[in-house]
């Protein structure tokens, strides 16, 4: 697993919340990430992260500013593809555990790139083996 203190796995909610309604979650999630950019941490995130990430932003804001704000994240992270791999694993991660749908593909893609934690306001990710949760409003 990696060992490297500055990567960090990202959930889609750590964006989604920064960029969304103020609540305390905005804030622990919008200084996580500054906290990070501050100190040259490199972030990563799946392929299928940004698409959730502009899938949700779409229904808040227009697509012009939703589309421009997936291409930030692009930017900002390590991209980690979606394939048959992290596929093979999502599938035993849900036969195994409770997550589901897109969070045990984020999970899979975690795990598959060497990740030992993940990111995330997200409870449906706690008791993924060989995964634990980091939540932002814990730090």
């Amino acid at each position: 697993m990696r060992s490297c203190v500055a990567d960090h796995f990202l959930d889609a909610t750590i964006i989604l919340l920064a960029a969304g309604e103020p609540s305390t979650a905005q804030h622990a999630c919008r200084s996580f990430l500054e906290a990070q950019a501050a100190s040259g941490s490199t972030l990563h995130m799946s392929v299928e992260g940004v698409q959730e990430v502009l899938f949700h932003r779409m229904r808040m804001v227009d697509r012009g500013t939703a589309v421009a704000e997936a291409r930030d994240v692009q930017e900002m992270v390590v991209l980690h593809r979606f394939d048959e791999g992290v596929l093979q694993t999502a599938i035993s991660l849900v036969a195994t555990s409770t997550v589901r749908g897109r969070d045990a593909v984020h999970a899979a893609t975690a795990i598959r790139a060497g990740f030992d934690a993940i990111v995330t306001t997200d409870s449906d990710f706690d008791g993924i083996p060989g995964l634990r949760r980091i939540d932002p409003r814990d730090t």
